[in-house]
């Protein structure tokens, strides 16, 4: 069994798929190692287990609104593909969603995973309460209102707190969105115009080769208000010195666009423009590696400089890096925890050997600005040079000393980034 990238083959020695969650439950209780499989989009060791690897697809796909208190409680396993479309058709929406609308609503929550915009936070930052089985199989709730500080530390809980089976979501009015893409932004309107660039819409992103002194494209994703009465179809001149493109486009060059989410400005809902693919068109194994590195917003165009200075080293085995920024929040493990951050993100070959000198040789260019990884993808960044960057982290180990204190979900990922054991 492996990964969604196939980089990963899991060491688990056996597959649970529990139909229940008494059935969870005992299971939970009885094992001496678990480890709960989201959507297995992860490229990194974060999911794997030498005992139980538990998938939570069997258990029912309940989405239940509260319109009173604008609030849907999702069970773990569920996508936001259907979520998004269950909750526009009852007139409600998320603030944000990922690039991929395929993945898990706990697995992203757990691992950090964002959106894109100055003005919206993590997945995780819409989470109000959080339902796991601990390790001695008791269903415990936490939730913003009750739990107050500790809250914090159980939203992003790469999974060593227990087992999520469910999370109720905050919700906003249903809005629409369009969005257009650009091509050929100079890289020179980055040092002094970055803080305009990001904040000229809802969303906007950069992708760049790193070859060249011009960034490939900049997708930009307007939210209209729900009272919108018009649209204008004329498309603008141009975005920071940045041409409109003349039809749809993939982020890597000479893809088919087929497969992204409509594009040259057309409105529609939310959830079918902010992601970039389509919610109808389920990704197959990838032939791809992913790294992220999250850097403080403020340091964001010298953080680019940095990279560009080594784009000789990134470019023969990148397929297309992407550019977003995040706002900060209060989760004690978030890459965005207590700062508003750019995100940097690289989607490789398919070919580790290749693509690990050169994460170490960013991770370097990154360190002046105390870059912290995507929890669910590539990197190379040592236990106690990671620690350092999460002032949370011991509050956080110690949180999962008790809800865990066998150490069940504790796999050798968690031992050595929480607890510092090698």
């Amino acid at each position: 069994m492996t990964n969604w990238a196939g980089n990963i083959t899991f060491r688990a020695g056996r597959a649970d798929r529990p139909s229940s969650l008494e059935e969870l439950r005992g299971l939970v209780a009885q094992s001496g190692k678990v480890r709960v499989l989201g959507s297995g989009h992860s490229f990194n060791h974060i999911a794997d287990s030498p005992g139980a690897l538990v998938s939570l697809d069997g258990l029912p796909p309940e989405i239940d609104i509260d319109s009173a208190s604008a609030a849907v409680r999702v069970a773990a396993s569920v996508r936001y593909g259907e979520l998004g479309r269950r909750l526009h058709e009852k007139g409600y929406a998320l603030p944000n969603l990922a690039s991929l609308p395929h993945i898990s609503v706990a697995g992203s929550c757990a691992t950090g995973t964002h959106g894109s915009g100055d003005g919206n936070g993590g997945l995780a930052t819409s989470v109000r309460a959080v339902e796991m089985v601990t390790a001695e199989g008791d269903l415990v709730t936490l939730s913003r209102d009750a739990d107050g500080d500790r809250f914090g530390g159980a939203v992003v809980s790469l999974g060593a707190l227990g087992a999520v089976v469910a999370l109720t979501l905050d919700l906003l009015p249903a809005f629409d969105v369009r969005q257009r893409v650009y091509e050929g932004l100079p890289a020179e309107v980055l040092d002094d115009r970055f803080d305009a660039v990001m904040s000229a819409a809802y969303s906007v992103s950069l992708f760049t080769d790193w070859r060249t002194s011009r960034v490939n494209q900049v997708w930009v994703k307007e939210r209209l208000a729900p009272t919108f009465g018009g649209i204008d179809d004329a498309e603008p001149d141009g975005f920071f010195g940045a041409a409109p493109a003349d039809g749809p486009r993939h982020p890597v060059p000479g893809v088919s666009p087929v497969h992204c989410t409509t594009q040259m400005g057309t409105p529609g809902p939310w959830f079918e423009r902010l992601p970039h693919f389509r919610p109808d068109f389920t990704p197959s194994s990838g032939e791809e590696l992913q790294a992220e590195y999250m850097v403080p917003r403020r340091h964001a165009a010298e953080a680019f400089r940095a990279l560009g200075a080594i784009g000789d080293r990134i470019a023969p085995v990148l397929q297309i890096s992407e550019i977003r920024s995040i706002a900060a929040d209060d989760l004690w493990l978030s890459p965005s925890q207590g700062r508003d951050t750019v995100a940097f993100h690289f989607t490789w070959v398919k070919d580790p050997a290749a693509v690990t000198p050169v994460l170490t040789a960013i991770e370097e260019r990154l360190a002046p600005f105390g870059a912290r990884p995507h929890w669910g993808k590539l990197f190379t960044l040592p236990p106690d040079v990671l620690r350092t960057r999460y002032e949370r982290m011991d509050d956080f180990a110690a949180l999962a000393r008790h809800y865990d204190p066998r150490g069940v979900f504790a796999n050798e990922y968690v031992e050595r980034y929480v607890f510092g054991r090698r």
